[in-house]
């Protein structure tokens, strides 16, 4: 599924199959805090001065076609017990997916036992950024329907209908699928807070190849939808959602079948399309791409466990280190490059009301008019950037994994100028309008990279020429956001994302989304990745 590998996260972790009507109960919330009364009790009677727990129920839905069959529907469950705790200044964690209270009783003295034994072997204290205790409460994504009381027929038959118009319009293979996530997580700590959290999270997206049987060459057209935190309404497209251009793209709601079609021509273009002649080039961005350019070169390294160098095993540390931060004039990007952290924007596969610490969740500045000004950090990390609280940018994927400091959305601010793509376009002599994500390659410390697309449009004199194909990018991190000379308004901002952040080892995945509106950038490198034979 193209880029399958990044999008959605490992099958297996899933959990355990259950009937799609299963996914309809659930647990009573006092019984909840019961249950995490036991093991804060637990816990501080084994000597924890701090602990928390995290009550999970992760209900996945996979629906996968291809072409007329059905390949899949796999409906799991995954719910238990994760409790954290400090003791001696260390940390120490157990699991279980036995929901009793013995069994959490034990798992609370089990994780005071490690945190002991680790403190023995620790070097500092754990500094424990200070985080007031909010009670009972609750937060729920705001969906219209739940994608879980959707019959899995209708989706089925959604799915073939999808393929059934992609082979109409010339495709030769196609693929479908939707996703659909929803995460119960209950949170309570010594701190105070007793936090019930419902989120939803949907992706439905395809795959569509055009095979020239003359030439043997083929091209493939990947969906322009975006992950989501919304419900089964995101299927849903009214006009307004819709970006009207050379291709179709889509805003707070996507239209599946409107954009398969559209795919099957274009790959049937991109097969009779030109290769591009290397040099340089002023590239106009579409979200649809830009997404995963933002991601790993903004997002990754402005994580602080990676600036730290905690992170050096799993796809290296970040070149932008304190010393960068603490000279508060460090030019990450052009005057026009703002860049937010934001764990509320609504619709967004990041947004939840609080953290997996029982931090609120809340927006701040990364880089600001260019420069470096900020990292992302939790209640551990705080002190050392001189915060007095957390972002609140804490996740673990499941009960039976330990949170730590995880990437929230990250996204390129509109332009506050009136500026519209036609606008953009316009005003480049020679230039490449890339839309959809692609291949990618960064090194190890977020700074040298390559990136491919889904669409290439040629650029002349304000106009798009026709269509092109092999367009790689390169550049390093900072070079190219100072490369940033325009950026279109509010009006063109849309966000796009990944279900799966890999990150830690073993790997944990995090849905994450990042929005920006189209973007250009001068003067940037482009390569040719045409195979000679």
């Amino acid at each position: 599924m193209g880029m399958g590998a990044l999008i959605l996260p490992d099958l297996s972790a899933f959990g355990t199959p259950i009937d799609p009507l299963q996914a309809l109960d659930g647990v009573d919330v006092k019984i909840k805090k019961e249950l995490a009364d036991v093991a804060l009790n637990a816990a501080k009677s084994k000597g924890a001065t701090y602990a928390d727990i995290r009550i999970g129920r992760y209900l996945n839905q996979f629906v996968a076609t291809r072409e007329k069959r059905v390949q899949g529907v796999a409906n799991t469950e995954s719910y238990g017990v994760g409790i954290r705790v400090l003791a001696n200044g260390c940390w120490g964690f157990a699991a279980t997916n036995n929901v009793t209270k013995d069994a959490i009783a034990k798992a609370a003295e089990q994780a005071v036992a490690v945190a002991k034994a680790n403190a023995k072997i620790q070097g500092e204290p754990v500094q424990l950024a200070p985080q007031k205790g909010y009670g009972e409460v609750s937060w729920k994504t705001p969906i219209e329907i739940n994608a879980f009381e959707v019959p899995v027929k209708e989706k089925v038959d959604l799915l073939l209908n999808v393929n059934d118009v992609a082979m109409q319009n010339g495709a030769n293979f196609v693929n479908s699928v939707i996703f659909a996530v929803n995460e119960q997580k209950y949170f309570a700590s010594t701190d105070g807070s007793y936090i019930d959290q419902d989120v939803h999270r949907i992706y439905p997206t395809f795959n569509v190849t055009k095979v020239d049987r003359e030439s043997g060459k083929f091209k493939t057209r990947n969906a322009l939808s975006a992950p989501s935190g919304k419900g089964y309404e995101y299927m849903h497209a009214r006009p307004e959602d819709k970006v009207t251009g050379i291709v179709t793209r889509y805003k707070d709601r996507y239209d599946m079948l409107e954009d398969v079609k559209e795919a099957a021509r274009v790959a049937n273009e991109k097969v009779k399309a030109k290769s591009v002649e290397p040099g340089k080039y002023d590239l106009v961005l579409d979200p649809s791409h830009l997404w995963l350019t933002i991601h790993e070169s903004v997002g990754h390294p402005t994580e602080l466990d990676r600036v730290l160098g905690y992170e050096a095993n799993y796809a290296g540390t970040s070149f932008l280190t304190l010393d960068k931060w603490e000279s508060k004039k460090f030019k990450f990007g052009s005057d026009k490059v703002n860049i937010v952290a934001d764990k509320t924007q609504v619709g967004s596969l990041g947004a939840v009301g609080y953290d997996d610490e029982g931090v609120k969740c809340k927006k701040w500045d990364l880089i600001k008019d260019g420069v470096l000004v900020s990292y992302q950090a939790i209640r551990d990390q705080a002190h050392i950037i001189g915060l007095t609280e957390s972002n609140g940018c804490c996740y673990s994927q499941g009960w039976d994994d330990v949170q730590f400091q995880r990437m929230p959305n990250v996204s390129l601010q509109p332009g506050k100028e009136k500026l519209s793509v036609d606008d953009m376009i316009k005003n480049v002599e020679k230039g490449i309008y890339i839309i959809g994500d692609g291949s990618f390659s960064i090194d190890q410390q977020r700074y040298n990279f390559q990136f491919g697309g889904q669409i290439f449009y040629e650029i002349k004199e304000g106009k798009i020429v026709g269509m092109l194909n092999d367009v790689a990018y390169q550049a390093n991190t900072q070079e190219f956001w100072n490369s940033c000379n325009a950026i279109c308004d509010a009006g063109d901002y849309r966000l796009g994302g990944s279900f799966n952040d890999g990150k830690g080892q073993p790997s944990q995945s995090s849905a994450v989304s990042h929005g920006s509106s189209t973007a250009r950038f001068n003067g940037v490198n482009v390569i040719n990745t045409a195979r000679k034979i």
